[in-house]
């Protein structure tokens, strides 16, 4: 039975910080893979200006995530799903004899009241919501912790998740990063044209510096 966690997103762009927290997860909850899920347009982020393609999205995506235990799927876009509940049912009958958990990051969960079936989605599969810097105080106060709160686990059990039934709730302290994509499109507005040419050799395609530091280092 393999263990692996689920990480949605838009991915504009991917950066070093969803890769530290998708390693940092996978050491705390002993996960065999993460699958980082491109989504081909968040719901909530319909008619944002600063989009990028979905292509140049998944590639940037592709290339943060070398080297590492991490797959990057355009599963959303072949089964036709917009939203997580119906993402999440779709894998879980793709993959019956996979255990899946969803992270999450506590910036998100003061937005997850709005999520389509948001409580039938808890229903479906433990959560881990992994601390971002500044978030945590907003993460707890949300709609939806006043009905989650019941369902926290505690984090010295996060091994142990493959046993629990949902709703089952992780708070997840992990070393803290705090990349943004939003700063990063504020610092590189034009930053999907490195991923937009096919020529992987071409000075367009290089990453930038701190991903390829990143890169270079051991990991897991």
């Amino acid at each position: 039975m393999k263990r692996i966690g689920l990480l949605g997103g838009s991915f504009n762009p991917a950066h070093v910080g969803h890769r530290r927290i998708s390693l940092a997860a996978m050491d705390a909850l002993g996960l065999d893979e993460v699958w980082w899920l491109v989504s081909p347009g968040n719901p909530l982020k319909e008619g944002a200006k600063d989009m990028a393609s979905f292509s140049d999205r998944f590639a940037s995506a592709r290339a943060i995530a070398r080297r590492a235990r991490i797959r990057v799927s355009d599963f959303e876009r072949h089964a036709g799903t917009r939203y997580t509940v119906d993402t999440v049912r779709a894998l879980q009958q793709r993959y019956p004899r996979t255990r899946f958990i969803w992270l999450m990051g506590s910036d998100t969960v003061a937005q997850f009241h709005h999520w389509k079936h948001w409580r039938k989605l808890a229903e479906s599969l433990p959560i881990a919501v992994i601390h971002r810097p500044g978030y945590d105080r907003r993460a707890h106060a949300a709609r939806a912790m006043g009905w989650l709160r019941r369902f926290v686990r505690p984090s010295s059990q996060a091994r142990n998740w493959t046993d629990w039934s949902a709703p089952a709730i992780l708070l997840l302290r992990l070393p803290p990063d705090p990349t943004s994509a939003t700063r990063l499109r504020a610092h590189d507005p034009n930053w999907h044209e490195r991923y937009s040419d096919p020529q992987p050799g071409s000075k367009r395609f290089a990453l930038p510096t701190s991903v390829r530091r990143a890169l270079a280092r051991p990991f897991n």
